[in-house]
């Protein structure tokens, strides 16, 4: 049996949460850390309970500061929406020590470029390993208890360095089983990252349920529209992908190994979804991660990408466009990551080099 491994987890939300009952289940200690400290209050007087994917009960650790989450833990994950992935960053980056693992679930906006080079300039040789998304999918329900979803059967991953990417794939299959496919570089996985695209469908088919704060299904309102819609903005990332020379997953493979239903159009297996029960329910706020988070950290990521590939994201760009309409702001500026690395200095060739090795500098 392998030994435990102390892992320290930065959120508290329904994927940290989630995440820390497999981690129990897999045998391993969690800590969590809430950034503001109210994600985890319940923690103190009450056990986390996960129920769903996941039926475990267990009391995690809970940090006081990011220095404590690095200070007593062997390895870290980043488990919390998008939008404050450069906070937490901050904060962790000064003390993660030499070799520590890094683990980002999920993977958003070139972040572990950031982590990378904040590391660098403390001279501190860390791997980061990047998801394309996440190893579990639930709600946080009331106090400390998380509905999980669904464990996924296949989660995509790369490391930066490159050359640390064979020990990454055994730590993360120790942590939480033989579930990882390797990818090759941080732009595949910046590109397998499929929620924000479908999440960008799904919520234009819904935002008036949204803004009502509706309960509804998720999968039984992707209707056949709906459906078609996915495909086609899948069709913009996939042109992407194959003008960068990257192998990424379809969004049929995606649902089909996430939410273990048969291969189908996209609405039929949305269908398939709901009529067993882990279709998911819809946001119930505008105020949604599925805007707020995956507009600005996802969707303009692959817009910046197409037009460096040559292959412009036109229904990337005007989803942008129409969410920054009904919201009255321009969400285009408002991922910190991309402006603290200011891709426009850097060439295309800077940007592949940097997938590999973390480190975003400019060619002689």
């Amino acid at each position: 049996m392998n030994q435990a491994m102390r892992i320290g987890i930065a959120g508290a939300g329904s994927v940290a949460l989630g995440t820390a009952a497999l981690l129990h289940d897999k045998g391993h200690a969690a800590m969590l850390w809430s950034p503001s400290g109210a994600g985890t209050e319940a923690l103190r007087t009450s056990p986390l309970r996960a129920t769903g994917a996941i039926e475990t009960e267990v009391s995690p650790a809970v940090a006081q500061s990011a220095e404590q989450l690095a200070t007593e833990n062997d390895a870290l994950v980043i488990a919390l929406p998008a939008y404050g992935h450069k906070t937490v960053m901050d904060a962790l980056a000064p003390h993660i020590r030499e070799g520590q693992h890094v683990i980002i679930s999920s993977h958003a906006s070139l972040g572990a470029i950031y982590l990378m080079q904040a590391l660098h300039a403390r001279g501190i040789a860390a791997p980061i390993t990047a998801w394309g998304t996440t190893v579990v999918t639930g709600r946080r329900q009331d106090g400390a208890h998380v509905q999980v979803n669904t464990v996924r059967a296949r989660v995509d991953m790369c490391t930066v360095p490159e050359d640390e990417g064979a020990a990454a794939l055994a730590l993360c299959q120790r942590l939480f089983g033989d579930r990882f496919q390797w990818r090759d570089g941080l732009l595949a996985i910046s590109l397998s990252n499929l929620n924000p695209q479908n999440h960008l469908g799904i919520a234009l088919g819904n935002i008036t349920r949204m803004e009502r704060g509706e309960v509804w299904s998720q999968g039984q309102n992707v209707t056949p529209k709906v459906g078609r819609l996915l495909e086609q903005l899948d069709l913009e990332r996939l042109a992407i992908a194959e003008a960068l020379g990257l192998d990424v997953k379809t969004i049929f493979e995606h649902f089909h190994l996430s939410f273990h239903v048969p291969l189908a159009s996209i609405s039929e297996m949305n269908q398939a979804m709901h009529a067993q029960g882990n279709g998911g329910t819809g946001p119930a706020t505008s105020d949604s991660r599925y805007v707020t988070e995956d507009v600005p950290y996802g969707l303009q990521l692959t817009a910046v990408l197409g037009r460096l590939a040559g292959q412009p994201a036109r229904l990337h760009e005007a989803g942008i466009e129409i969410f920054s309409a009904m919201y009255g702001r321009d969400f285009s500026t408002e991922n910190e990551i991309l402006n603290a690395l200011k891709l426009n200095r850097f060439s295309l060739d800077d940007l592949q080099l940097a997938a590999r090795t973390g480190i975003l500098q400019a060619a002689p």
